[in-house]
């Protein structure tokens, strides 16, 4: 490390290089684990970046986190677009994937090319993903076609939770199981680059990861994909509404956060704050 940084993550800042298609393929034929966080606006990107995670997802998760909706199904395109701009704002080295949201690419193949357009054209993002088996594979076909990178994403996929029974586990029976591997195979032969696998057994998961030749990530799906994802605000504890059970908390900041406001709003009721330190003669 040179002598001059003061951090390991300024170092990780300065030294990281851009995350590539290609690298993130490599890792997974060395088998080296891929990192991957939500991001929805400037600041998260910044602190992602700086601790070196390879990508990132605008996800249409915000909807939960930042914009209070009861489900990832009323986010809007221009909702997807505006947070994509905040996360591009901070010039991350991690490659940066955006949701395609509920109606923008299920309806047509044009219509799906034309999204995934304007999230490149007008958000800054670098790939997209959307979500569903074999019925989804002429969009993505039509996509990549257009040169725009395409993750998949299989198992439970929020924007049909309610077709899927709820949030809950998939591809748990011999039929079920057979019938994601097959949609995984033909998402991988319409052109995406990697797929998310959500809440799917563990076995499963991995002889999905093991057959593909593109990159798996996790989210629920055991240690057995090539990579792993978390929504930013679960992993650091910020959104304590609802906890899955694959969720691992490394951090409980909403309470460090509400003590913190706590102390602030004591000392202004008390005219602790702000002292003479914080102020100008």
């Amino acid at each position: 490390m040179p002598a001059n940084s003061s951090s390991k993550g300024e170092y990780l800042m300065a030294s990281r290089s851009k995350v590539t298609l290609t690298q993130l393929q490599a890792m997974k034929e060395q088998r080296q684990p891929i990192t991957m966080v939500t991001t929805y606006d400037y600041t998260a990107a910044l602190l992602a970046d700086r601790a070196g995670i390879d990508m990132f997802l605008v996800g249409d998760s915000l909807g939960n986190v930042m914009l209070g909706y009861p489900s990832t199904v009323p986010v809007t395109m221009e909702e997807m677009i505006h947070h994509t701009r905040a996360v591009m704002r901070a010039n991350p080295a991690a490659l940066v994937v955006t949701d395609m949201p509920f109606l923008s690419y299920e309806t047509s193949v044009s219509e799906a090319v034309y999204n995934a357009g304007r999230l490149l054209k007008e958000g800054g993002a670098e790939a997209v993903k959307l979500e569903g088996g074999r019925a989804m594979t002429p969009m993505v076909r039509a996509i990549t076609d257009a040169g725009i990178p395409v993750m998949g994403h299989l198992g439970l996929t929020p924007q049909s939770a309610v077709q899927l029974g709820g949030y809950r586990v998939q591809g748990r029976d011999k039929a079920a199981a057979q019938k994601m591997i097959d949609d995984a195979q033909a998402l991988v032969e319409a052109g995406v680059f990697s797929l998310v696998l959500e809440c799917v057994p563990t076995s499963l998961a991995r002889t999905i990861t093991e057959q593909l030749p593109v990159p798996t990530i996790g989210i629920g799906a055991g240690p057995d994909c090539d990579g792993q994802v978390l929504v930013y605000h679960d992993l650091l504890g910020l959104y304590d509404r609802f906890k899955p059970k694959f969720v691992k908390r490394y951090a409980n900041l909403a309470e460090d956060i509400v003590k913190a406001l706590e102390q602030y709003r004591d000392e202004v009721r008390q005219r602790k704050f702000p002292g003479e330190e914080y102020s100008f003669r």
